[in-house]
């Protein structure tokens, strides 16, 4: 184990003009750096556009013994990353994922099983019977969580249920609300996975000369200021990133002090209602 760099690993495999877009990741880094610098550590960032790069700037890193620790984001399924990092020796957390731990790592968990059954639970209060998701990448480990939880909780519920898969950006926002919206029997309520692709779904809804809430409820899942600003409001499943990026860097913390992975839970996400979502319409009669 190479210890002594001050400095802590987080590669964000996406692409780069993603981050000026999405706050989840810069509101997490703030989390992180603010609580590193307090133990006189700082972050090192690496943005790379896919796992191989980022697997390759692992490999630079522990050669060079130029990190004490990695922050390992957006798990996959049999995920690649994890053996490269035992192999390296270099301690790691894991933050989300859809298990409580993860073997020979420290894990923050975030419980997006419950928080997408709390999102159904409450469109499907409101009187919505049929009710879209629109996802992000399927290889997501998180991703495979919610599906899974949308999936059941709708079937439990009584109510129909479409996933569309998209990719966080706003493009793929815009393609899976025409895809949506645009089919017989459309759904009176969509949950989107980040606050870009629900912004996308509002001007998908005016183009369509669709009310928002009235004849479509739109929720995002983590809440942000581009939430809050839009026109109307964009009820959302918050989460406070920022304390979550602090407790990240805890865990880091913990791990370089005593050696030994431990699990904690974040905060469960809960739901803010605005003005994006309401009851549904009634038919005409």
């Amino acid at each position: 184990m190479t210890q002594g760099t001050d400095a802590i690993g987080l590669v964000l495999a996406r692409p780069a003009r993603m981050l000026g877009l999405e706050p989840f990741f810069m509101e997490l880094i703030g989390g992180i750096e603010e609580t590193l610098s307090v133990d006189g550590r700082s972050l090192l960032l690496h943005v790379v556009p896919d796992h191989e790069a980022e697997i390759a700037a692992y490999r630079r890193w522990g050669a060079g013994g130029m990190v004490d620790a990695v922050v390992l984001v957006n798990l996959v399924v049999d995920d690649p990353r994890l053996d490269v990092l035992r192999e390296l020796a270099i301690p790691t957390v894991v933050v989300g994922g859809p298990e409580r731990a993860v073997p020979g790592v420290a894990h923050v968990w975030i419980d997006n099983d419950q928080a997408m059954r709390d999102a159904v639970g409450y469109l499907v209060g409101l009187g919505h019977t049929t009710v879209g998701r629109v996802s992000g990448p399927r290889r997501l480990a998180h991703t495979v969580a919610r599906t899974a939880a949308f999936v059941e909780e709708c079937a439990a519920l009584g109510v129909h249920g479409v996933v569309v898969e998209g990719d966080y950006a706003e493009e793929s926002g815009t393609r899976a609300a025409r895809t949506l919206l645009g089919r017989g029997g459309p759904p009176s309520a969509i949950v989107f996975d980040n606050d870009v692709m629900a912004l996308a779904a509002l001007g998908v809804a005016n183009e369509l000369n669709l009310d928002v809430p009235r004849d479509v409820s739109l929720l995002a899942w983590d809440d942000s200021a581009l939430c809050r600003l839009a026109h109307p409001p964009l009820s959302a499943m918050s989460l406070d990133v920022h304390a979550l990026g602090t407790q990240v860097a805890t865990a880091v913390l913990n791990l370089l002090a005593s050696g030994r992975p431990t699990t904690s839970t974040a905060p469960l996400p809960r739901l803010v209602a605005r003005g994006s979502t309401a009851r549904p319409a009634r038919p005409a009669t």
